[in-house]
């Protein structure tokens, strides 16, 4: 794995962490800032500064054996059009320049599609099959962001239309590109064999995402069919957590013999979070909580950080430290245990404003300022990480 091009990564976390973190700052005093421009620029450069380019790195590092320099160029393009969006998205939102940048990146994933398709080469049907699926909702996920410029023009940014294809592009993303993929690279680490119980894992885990987009539709298109729609597709998530720890038992005991203190920590993490979201789910098919969770804000903020930080970027932490550069010292320790201690402090605040809020109670004494506080752990423990990688001086490439 390119020490280098994981070090960018980080560096991208890095940011978007310390833009969340300056969201957070602006309900204590005033940063000058956009607070909306901001949090564009912190979503873009998290989805697709961290996640993606990691993911980027990842496939190509696992399944492409005869690596080309156009891997290696395609993904400075794509770094430099995440930077664009860093820039232009604090600055001006929504506009002509981030625009282009965005766009930029999307005609690079589409090529990264065609070249991962081309040059892969995996033995494995059960990894073939999750990272095509994973590269095929990334695709399908951008419909959604072609879809916005119509919908503005003909109903305006405030219509249901350009609300549903935001949504479509998100969760597509996060429940079909990103978890998809990572779950490539952990069986492809697991190898898990093909076999019927997988083929109905793989089957029950595609129709549970595209049936569970009904219920982003249904908070701005309500009817009675879209109710029932997600409450299969969630009873569906449920059967595929099931039949994913049958799956990933007999293998994960042995990984736990082999595999050092941290990564079994991070996977433990990333495990335990993925249970949880499908859990936190399945309460959606009751219609009163679906509408309270899209009428309470740290409810949606908490659910997208339970699975970027949680699920997604708790996996990638963890094959990051299975990579030769990663050093068993002070500073790693430090950085993942500050990560988790600043996540799991921010979802339970978020959880328990939430709840108050749902509850009339109002808001909890010094929430803000908590809330801040507690935000401090996720980029110190990004930084402790980064720290460790670029300390390393034996692995250098």
């Amino acid at each position: 794995m390119s020490k280098k091009l994981v070090v960018i990564c980080l560096i991208n976390f890095l940011i978007a962490a310390l833009m969340g973190l300056a969201l957070r700052f602006s309900f204590l005093d005033s940063i000058g800032i956009n607070y909306r421009f901001l949090t564009h620029a912190h979503s873009h450069v998290a989805m697709l500064g961290w996640v993606y380019l990691m993911l980027f790195t990842l496939f190509v590092h696992y399944f492409i054996p005869h690596k080309t320099k156009i891997f290696n160029r395609l993904f400075w393009l794509t770094e430099f059009a995440v930077v664009g969006m860093m820039i232009s998205f604090p600055i001006q939102g929504y506009a002509a320049i981030s625009i282009s940048f965005s766009s930029l990146h999307i005609f690079c994933s589409y090529y990264f599609v065609f070249l991962i398709w081309k040059h892969h080469q995996i033995k494995s049907v059960v990894t073939r099959k999750l990272l095509k699926t994973s590269l095929v909702f990334m695709v399908l996920s951008t419909i959604g962001v072609w879809c916005l410029g119509p919908a503005v023009s003909m109903l305006g940014p405030t219509s249901a239309l350009y609300q549903i294809a935001i949504q479509f592009f998100l969760h597509f993303q996060f429940n079909g590109w990103f978890l998809i993929a990572v779950m490539a690279i952990f069986f492809h680490l697991l190898k898990i064999p093909y076999s019927k119980r997988f083929r109905n894992f793989y089957i029950v885990l595609v129709l549970s995402t595209l049936l569970t987009f009904a219920l982003p539709i249904q908070w701005f298109a309500l009817h009675d069919a879209l109710i029932w729609i997600n409450a299969i597709g969630i009873i569906m998530q449920v059967i595929a957590l099931f039949i994913f720890y049958k799956l990933i038992n007999p293998k994960f005991k042995h990984v736990v013999k082999q595999e050092t203190h941290l990564v079994i920590v991070m996977y433990s993490f990333a495990l335990f979070c993925f249970a949880v979201k499908i859990l936190f789910q399945l309460l959606s098919i009751l219609p009163e909580f679906s509408q309270t969770v899209y009428n309470h804000r740290n409810f949606i903020i908490g659910f997208i950080h339970l699975l970027m930080l949680g699920v997604i970027s708790g996996f990638l932490l963890s094959f990051i430290l299975k990579s030769k550069f990663i050093q068993q010292k002070r500073s790693l320790y430090i950085g993942i245990y500050s990560f988790l201690i600043g996540f799991i402090l921010t979802e339970l605040l978020l959880v328990i404003q939430g709840s108050m809020f749902y509850f009339g109670r109002g808001i909890l004494t010094n929430y803000y300022q908590l809330l801040f506080l507690f935000s401090l752990f996720l980029p110190l423990g990004i930084f402790f990480i980064l720290f460790n990688i670029i300390k390393n001086k034996i692995y250098a490439t």
